[in-house]
């Protein structure tokens, strides 16, 4: 019987960096001789990735908060079910930039939908397949809106909010790390790439021996 693989999810508001880091210790891992699966919220399924046309389109700035929701969790539902929890059986590493906590921060936080209602949400999208390990990137709004305004690629839907809906979300992120630091490890995003990196690894090694 296989060991189970790890499940690690990669958090933070836009612009923090978690999908540079989510690269760099994909490559960690494979040299440490591990079968790693990097994965993507909304996305990493067909279903998933139409899902994500449409929640991140520009086209579709009239979507209610209450559309947006359910899309994301059905999203999540389509991920779990047909690919982490049989990668992860198979003894694969899944590496996912964003996840449930995504939904919590942003819907929950920045849109202030009841907290009660997402909690009830996210459990039926992803049953008992909940990340092992959480890697928040923490970065000032101020921070990272000038990354932001630096990339080449065109801006999403949710990339147009207010400032007050990013520090929303950055507070909500700090408190689900508050609630579960067992989970969740805080990760200067401020700092150099490379600094970041090393801190994860040791991280890892910290916590797997690895």
């Amino acid at each position: 019987m296989k060991t189970r693989g790890s499940f690690i999810t990669f958090e933070g508001i836009d612009g923090s960096g978690k999908s540079t880091q989510l690269s760099g210790i994909a490559n960690y891992l494979e040299k440490q001789g591990k079968e790693v699966l990097k994965l993507r919220e909304p996305g990493g399924t067909s279903i998933g990735e139409q899902i994500r046309a449409i929640l991140l389109s520009r086209g579709n700035m009239a979507m209610s908060i209450e559309t947006e929701l359910m899309l994301f969790a059905a999203a999540r539902a389509q991920l779990v079910r047909e690919v982490i929890e049989p990668a992860l059986a198979n003894g694969v590493w899944v590496l996912c930039d964003r996840f449930m906590d995504s939904t919590t921060a942003y819907q929950g936080y920045g849109r202030q939908i009841d907290l009660q209602l997402i909690g009830r949400l996210n459990a039926i999208a992803v049953g008992r397949c909940k990340p092992d390990l959480t890697l928040l990137f923490d970065l000032s709004v101020e921070a990272a809106s000038t990354r932001l305004a630096a990339r080449s690629d065109k801006s999403d839907r949710l990339d147009l909010e207010s400032k007050a809906f990013a520090e929303r979300t950055r507070n909500g992120y700090h408190e689900l790390a508050k609630a579960e630091p067992n989970r969740f490890r805080v990760i200067d995003a401020e700092r150099s790439v490379e600094d970041i990196e090393q801190q994860i690894e040791n991280i890892l090694r910290e916590g797997t021996g690895i």
